[in-house]
């Protein structure tokens, strides 16, 4: 199970998409997952997403593997981190 957490315009796609509460979808994992095909499933537009994904608290992008357990947060383009050059992306296994 891969638990996706939404941030901003984002939460309309969660359940509860309060802005007082977490707003966390969790998605069954499948083999291959990558960010991009797991905002697919979501039906989350690409063109709404902003540049600062997380996997497992690493710098990700669409691209980037997302194993089973994994913690994926989403911000959306109008959230953008002022400083993601801080952020590296996580280390791909060769």
């Amino acid at each position: 199970m891969i638990d996706v957490h939404l941030y901003g315009k984002l939460r309309r796609f969660a359940q509860d998409g309060s802005p007082n509460s977490d707003s966390v979808v969790s998605v069954p994992h499948r083999e291959g997952d990558t960010v991009g095909s797991v905002v697919e499933r979501l039906g989350i537009p690409e063109a709404d997403l902003g540049a600062n994904l997380f996997v497992d608290g690493h710098y990700a992008d669409l691209q980037s593997p997302v194993p089973d357990g994994a913690r994926l947060g989403l911000f959306p383009d109008d959230m953008q981190l002022l400083y993601k050059w801080y952020f590296r992306p996580k280390e791909k296994d060769s």
